[in-house]
Parts: structure tokens; C-alpha cells; sequence
């Protein structure tokens, strides 16, 4: 019997329109949240790390964000991350000291971590498998998109109400976010009791963190460290490329140019790696998205000019953007029915470290050498996780399900 027919256009109001405003709405505060912290009387040292704050959010919320959309369903847990996202912006807005504008940040990054949870399981159930890798590259070049606007938004709304505009922004966009989340159609939900299935003699158990990680720790151990590597590095190019930048001497506003250039040309091919997914296997597009990244890392302390270093800008964006979504799509193969939202929560735990932890091993490496010793460092990050997820990735397109099974 051929496969259902199936339309991603029909779905695409309901599954990218939330992931587009949320995008704008966490876009329109990156730029301010050093500023106010500033305005509030932090360091440059204490500033920093209130930016990194929504990081730590995140990854305090992954597990428990597996519990409201098991509890509640993905479409109410976008629609309340939405909402708890708004109201921490507008928490950040009216904050009087620095303890409290930190806590409003911590609140978006946990925020983000729910909406982000539920908008991937919802994807992986309502998507058949043949589709899943260009339906959730969409989601990730959707939500780079609203990164990109919301600062152009913000600034906007900066030059009538100052730093507060930004804020604003963010809490109406996350509003929408909210609003368009009701539109979500509600998918159907099997409710598993402790002693089983109701209206059956089975004994099915709700699977939780421990038994997750108990029965799947081989693909954590393996396909996820690859992704854990792959987060790393994608978080490390963005601190590299403006400190190597003001390192060859250009001005502020170049630098900015450059990396605009960049972000640019990594929204622009999220949908062709997609269906090269579906159509050919994941590892054509997560093994060449670490290596193209690899290359450009490794050749970047080797320029010395304006050209040169855009030339590896675009190389970074390209090499990037080919990997929209992949973390995305990794998770929903391997995730089980039930337990999804468990697996998927301890697999944006490891993305999440690994965007922690990147940028603090660069740190690290250029402290004890030079910063083009910590690009390099990176550049090796890459190409190991390149070679991780060429080995560990199963060959088969779409996923096979009695090998995904075999490997956990």
C-alpha cells in the first residue's frame, strides 16, 4: 500500500508560526541583556555571565520540561512556555536590581527549553518519518530567521523607548508566540498508566529519565557525543569569529557586516540539506556540516584581511546552515514511543552542554596559548565529532527502526 499523502504547507501556520515568533522574541533581547545588566551596575566580567545565563536555564529545565509535555502535551507546553516566556521578559523589563534581572533570565533560558522540547516531539509525531529531516531543518532555519529579524525589531523600538524596547519586543513577540501555539491541532495521545494500557491487562510503565538513560545509553554514548561536539562547535564560531576579527583590526562595524554575512547565508539552505536527509541518509549532511566548519576553523588564523576572513565567514554559515535541524532530527530517529519527550529532554541535555561547554574550552586553550591555538582546538572539536557521527550514524534513509532499535 503506498504512504498516505501527506502536505508539510498544511501544517506550516500551526508548527513554524510559534517557532518564528519565539525566534524573534529571544533575538530582540541577545543584543541588550550585557547592556542592562551594565545599566544595572555589573562588571564586564558579571555581565558576561548573565548572557550566559539563559544557557544554564536551559539546561536546568531540560528534564523537567520532559514532564510538562508528558504531562500536559506539546501544543499546551508551547502555549505556556510562550506565555511563562513573555511574562519573564516583561519580568526583566521593570527588574530593579541585578539579582532579579539575572533570575528574569534564567526564566527565558528555562522558558525556551520547554517551547523547544515540545515543538520537536510535536514535529516527530505529526511528520511521517519519510518527510522528518526537511519538516525539522524548516524548524531550525524558521527559528534562525526570527533570531535574525528580532534585533532589526528591536532596534526599531530602541530608538523610541531606549534599551526597554527591546523587552518589549520580545514579550509581545513571545505573546504571539502563545497565540499562534492555540492553532496547534492537538495530536492524539496514548495515556499510559503505571499498571498498563488503559482497557488492557498489559503492564506498560511510563518510562522515565533513568530508565531512558539505562536503556539508550549506547546511542547517548555514541551518536550523542557526536552531537554534543557538533553544539560545541557551533557555539564556539560565534566567539571566534568577531574576537579574530578585532584581532586583524576591524572595526566594530565591519565586524558586524561579517558576521551578518554570515548568519545570512546559514538561513539560506536549510530546506535543500533537508530533503538530501531524507532522501540520502543523515550522515550527507552531518559529517560535511562539522568538516566544512573543521576546514574553515582551521584556516581562519591564517587570515590576515577583510576578504580572507569573509571568504571563512560564508564557509561557517554554509557549513552551519546545511546542519539545520540535525540535532532535531537525531533525537526524533532514535526516540522510542512512549518515552519520547524523556529522550528527547536528555538530548538537548547533551546539545546544551556541549554549548556550554564550548566556548569555555576555547576559553580555557587561549588563556594557556593564543586565541588562534583555541580556534584550532575547535577545528579539532570538529573534525572528531565529524568522524563520530560518520562511524556512529546508521546508513539508512529514512531511519530504519529495527536498526535504531538494535544500537539502543
Amino acid at each position: 500500500m503506498p504512504p498516505e499523502p501527506f502536505n508539510l504547507r498544511a501544517i506550516a501556520v500551526g508548527a513554524y508560526g510559534p517557532s518564528l515568533f519565539y525566534g524573534v522574541a529571544t533575538g530582540a533581547i541577545l543584543p541588550v541583556v550585557s547592556l542592562t545588566a551594565r545599566d544595572l551596575g555589573a562588571d564586564l566580567a558579571t555581565a558576561a555571565f548573565i548572557i550566559a545565563l539563559t544557557g544554564i536555564g536551559s539546561l536546568l529545565a531540560n528534564i523537567p520540561a520532559t514532564l510538562i509535555a508528558t504531562r500536559f502535551g506539546e501544543r499546551r507546553a508551547l502555549i505556556g512556555a510562550s506565555l511563562w516566556c513573555s511574562g519573564a521578559m516583561l519580568f526583566a523589563l521593570v527588574a530593579p536590581t541585578l539579582a532579579s534581572f539575572a533570575a528574569a533570565v534564567v526564566l527565558v533560558g528555562m522558558a525556551g527549553a520547554v517551547f523547544g522540547l515540545a515543538r520537536q516531539s510535536y514535529l516527530t509525531e505529526a511528520v511521517p518519518a519519510r518527510y522528518r529531516a526537511r519538516a525539522l531543518s524548516t524548524l531550525g532555519g524558521v527559528n534562525r530567521i526570527g533570531i535574525f529579524i528580532g534585533p532589526f525589531a528591536a532596534a526599531l523600538m530602541m530608538s523610541f523607548f531606549g534599551l526597554d524596547g527591546a523587552y518589549w519586543v520580545g514579550a509581545a513577540a513571545a505573546l504571539a508566540a502563545a497565540i499562534l501555539s492555540w492553532r496547534v491541532p492537538e495530536l492524539p495521545r496514548l495515556h499510559h498508566k503505571r499498571n498498563g494500557l488503559p482497557g488492557t491487562g498489559g503492564a506498560v510503565d511510563v518510562p522515565t529519565i533513568r530508565s531512558t538513560l539505562r536503556d539508550h545509553r549506547r546511542i547517548f554514548a555514541t551518536v550523542g557525543s557526536g552531537v554534543l561536539l557538533l553544539a560545541a562547535v557551533r557555539a564556539t564560531r560565534q566567539a571566534v569569529l568577531p574576537l579574530w576579527a578585532e584581532t586583524i583590526g576591524l572595526d566594530a562595524a565591519t565586524t558586524a557586516l561579517v558576521f551578518g554575512v554570515s548568519g545570512a547565508v546559514d538561513m539560506l539552505v536549510f530546506y535543500p540539506a533537508g530533503k538530501v536527509m531524507d532522501v540520502k541518509g543523515r550522515s550527507w549532511v552531518a559529517v560535511p556540516c562539522l568538516a566544512i566548519m573543521g576546514i574553515a576553523l582551521a584556516v581562519m588564523p591564517f587570515t590576515e584581511s577583510l576578504t580572507g576572513l569573509v571568504v571563512v565567514a560564508v564557509a561557517l554559515g554554509f557549513g552551519n546552515g546545511i546542519g539545520s535541524g540535525i540535532v532535531m532530527t537525531l533525537g526524533a530517529d532514535f526516540s522510542p514511543t512512549p518515552g519520547r519527550p524523556q529522550f528527547l529532554g536528555v538530548w538537548r541535555l547533551l546539545a546544551d552542554s556541549g554549548t556550554m561547554a564550548g566556548p569555555a574550552a576555547l576559553s580555557v586553550v587561549t588563556g594557556f596559548g593564543t586565541l588562534a591555538l583555541g580556534i584550532w582546538f575547535t577545528g579539532g572539536l570538529a573534525f572528531l565529532g565529524a568522524a563520530a557521527l560518520w562511524y556512529w550514524i546508521p546508513r539508512s534513509a529514512p531511519p530504519d527502526a529495527e536498526r535504531v532499535r538494535s544500537l539502543g
